[in-house]
């Protein structure tokens, strides 16, 4: 272990409340400017309109900034909150937190959600969310919130690693005072620093590796705005978490709802998706049958290759045993690599454990940069991670930049040598050590598909119109890693999702293209309400969704809406009613959800963002931008040109095919817009309108004022 030096700062004495029915009722802000810690007090109006996790950072952060403050301006804040369900130790799912703050990629707000124990750790602390505003220039701050002590410490440390995994390991040892399972380390590593699309890790200790062990809050760059405000890490030390933990108003309907849920956990995912085996890695092998993998930057959905990076290789890779990031969670489906030995950078011919990867990891950091080999993405999982890179942003970027240097939009020259072409794991490889150290071509990759569509076209003289086909972000956030070609639904899911194309707020590929459960046009523009709004409420309670939809009844086919999981949903109300004692309908958490969402629309409206035209896409997204795209299927777009559309396509070249197609699938996304916004209460431009924001109890002065602006 490092050996480090720590100052003190600063330190508050404070009382721990006990939980009442899943809250603390109290919130931390700390100024790390000033070296000042404020405890507040919580609302019954934050706890009844914004619930927690997600609706409580929105809200502490809408009134901490300014319309105009940026991601580096120091009253932009990170904001860190579970929930009232989040903590606890036995239902399926119950250890996540969300992540929110103004996004250096999207100049917008960003919420970013994420496993381990530092969001249930921070409830039992005695604080239902956390502030962090201001800069502190020396760049080795650590937050320390001591639950057993009941004190909040503001620390300078000495002689601490860069890398996210080093530090993690040394704080857990160094405050876990011979207890390491006491300890969640909030941190990142030098590619935050480096680059806008730096991730945190939260971390949780592995008694059974005697590792510690974490999972990513990457998206939208939510690490970089750590590094910048000079936080080396945020500690979290808890003793236990028991069912009375957190105080919930009846216990007994607690205990029965989540042993009903965990039971069927075990049951049925050996039968289903193995996730508690294979974790995500099952995806791999689905998304490739249904021609979905993304592969040379979204160009195509399938790959011969595409099964060495998929279930069964890392069914032999992954170290068996438990692996949930949160306790009593029956998935377990937080898998990790032991003693994988990389072949470059500085843990060369080290041996590490990784954790991961995922299905995103997978097919960002594999089938999308044409890499078919599962060391080559296990080595860019671990120094993503240990980094402090945000695994989708890297794999879309990358791919990206391999599309155009194999185009000629850039070259060698350009790339400071390197030979950017699909498949080249050496060169993917050097790019994210690059990136991690802001230096040579990394320093522009890490910048994030938007600002090199924006270089690429001033410095390099690259073709602007093509890029933004080709691009793949929205709203500055680059897309997660499904082809949406043919899923209008998804491609709605990813074009009106709030902070950009992120699968977690409307996963609807697998519901759309794998089971076909809303094929009609109609069916899709419903889905794109309520599943936005259900998948929402999971962030404000500290839930995990795969209990919800992954693992799902026997006879669920034959429910009336099997793509709801609507036994579930029920289960869900009742795990609610037991822990706040509000009872609730599965409609009620919907409108629970809906509230929240269109309040983080105006927010976004507020911030310069939320309109019609921020919902666009890069075509690909829609269909095929070049001709081998096009000729890779042309049966099916022939098809689909001559018996949907009545088009005569003999004699027509593949160009004016392209065209052709084009026109339409523009036409039916603008439609698909015009539909889901009607249902949401919306204008057609995007707005929530007035009378939305009064039935959802969100017409606050502030809220109507932006409103009324726009």
């Amino acid at each position: 272990m490092e050996r480090i030096k720590v100052e003190k700062i600063n330190t508050l004495s404070y009382k721990r409340p006990i939980i009442q029915k899943g809250y603390a009722n109290q919130t931390l802000h700390v100024d790390i400017s000033q070296s000042k810690v404020t405890i507040k007090p919580v609302t019954d109006t934050m706890k009844e309109i914004f619930i927690g996790g997600k609706g409580f950072d929105l809200w502490l952060l809408w009134h901490a900034i300014k319309d105009t403050t940026k991601w580096n301006d120091p009253e932009n804040e990170i904001c860190i909150s579970s929930g009232p369900l989040g903590g606890t130790p036995i239902y399926p799912g119950a250890g996540k937190s969300i992540v929110t703050s103004v996004s250096p990629t999207t100049g917008s707000v960003m919420d970013s959600n994420v496993g381990g124990y530092f969001g249930p750790y921070l409830k039992f602390c005695g604080f239902d969310a956390l502030e962090v505003q201001g800069k502190f220039p020396a760049r080795d701050l650590i937050i320390l919130i001591d639950g057993m002590e009941e004190e909040i410490q503001l620390l300078r440390v000495e002689g601490l690693s860069d890398y996210s995994s080093e530090i993690t390991e040394t704080l857990t040892r160094f405050f876990g005072k011979g207890n390491p399972r006491s300890i969640s380390v909030v941190s990142t590593g030098p590619g935050a620093k480096h680059s806008l699309i730096g991730s945190l890790n939260f971390s949780w200790y592995d008694p059974k590796r005697k590792h510690t062990r974490y999972k990513q809050a990457a998206r939208g760059g939510i690490g970089s705005v750590f590094a910048d405000k000079g936080l080396k890490a945020i500690v979290a030390r808890w003793e236990s978490a028991t069912l009375e933990t957190n105080n919930p108003a009846d216990i007994s309907l607690l205990k029965k709802v989540a042993k009903e849920h965990s039971k069927e956990v075990v049951a049925l995912d050996p039968k289903q998706n193995e996730m508690s085996t294979v974790g995500t890695a099952h995806l791999v092998d689905i998304m490739n049958e249904f021609d979905l993998l993304p592969t040379k930057n979204y160009r195509f959905g399938q790959h011969p290759e595409a099964l060495n990076i998929g279930q069964e290789v890392f069914r032999r890779l992954f170290d068996p045993g438990f692996d949930g990031c949160w306790i009593g969670c029956t998935v377990s489906c937080a898998h990790c690599v032991r003693e994988f030995v990389p072949l470059t950078g500085p843990f060369r011919g080290q041996k590490v454990l990784v954790d991961g990867p995922e299905y995103e990891t997978l097919a960002g950091c594999g089938s999308n940069i044409g890499v078919f080999d599962p060391h080559t993405v296990l080595e860019m999982n671990f120094y993503c991670d240990t980094y402090g890179l945000d695994t989708i942003s890297v794999g879309t970027g990358m791919a990206f930049v391999m599309e155009c240097f194999e185009m000629g939009l850039i070259n060698k020259k350009n790339t400071g040598g390197l030979e950017l072409s699909f498949g080249n794991r050496a060169s993917a490889l050097e790019l994210v050590h690059q990136i991690a150290e802001g230096r040579d071509f990394g320093k522009v990759v890490g910048q994030g598909v938007r600002r090199m569509k924006e270089i690429f076209f001033r410095e390099y003289g690259a073709d602007y119109s093509l890029m933004q086909d080709i691009g793949m972000e929205a709203k500055g956030l680059e897309f997660s890693e499904y082809v949406t070609k043919e899923s209008l639904a998804q491609q709605g899911g990813y074009g009106l999702a709030l902070k950009g194309p992120q699968h977690d707020e409307a996963w609807l590929i697998f519901l759309d293209m794998v089971e076909n459960l809303m094929p009609s046009f109609e069916q899709k523009a419903e889905a794109l309400h309520w599943f936005p709004m259900f998948r929402t409420w999971f962030g404000l309670c500290g839930l995990c969704k795969l209990p919800w939809n992954d693992i799902v009844p026997d006879d669920n086919s034959e429910s009336e809406e099997p793509a709801k999981v609507l036994k579930h949903v029920n289960w869900y109300a009742q795990f609610f009613s037991a822990v706040t004692g509000r009872h609730v309908s599965g409609d009620d958490l919907v409108r629970m959800s809906e509230t929240v969402y269109n309040f983080q629309r105006i927010f976004n409206l507020r911030m310069g963002f939320g309109r019609r035209k921020h919902d666009d896409i890069p075509y690909r997204a829609m269909g095929p931008v070049t001709v081998e795209e096009y000729e890779s299927r042309k049966e099916r777009y022939d098809s689909q040109l001559k018996e949907e559309h009545k088009v005569d396509v003999s004699g027509m070249t593949t160009e004016e095919k392209m065209k052709l197609l084009r026109k339409f699938r523009e036409e039916k996304y603008e439609m698909l817009k015009d539909a889901v916004y009607e249902r949401r209460g919306w204008t057609s431009d995007g707005i929530p309108t007035l009378e939305t924001a009064k039935r959802l109890r969100i017409d606050f002065p502030e809220v109507l004022e932006v409103l009324e602006k726009a």
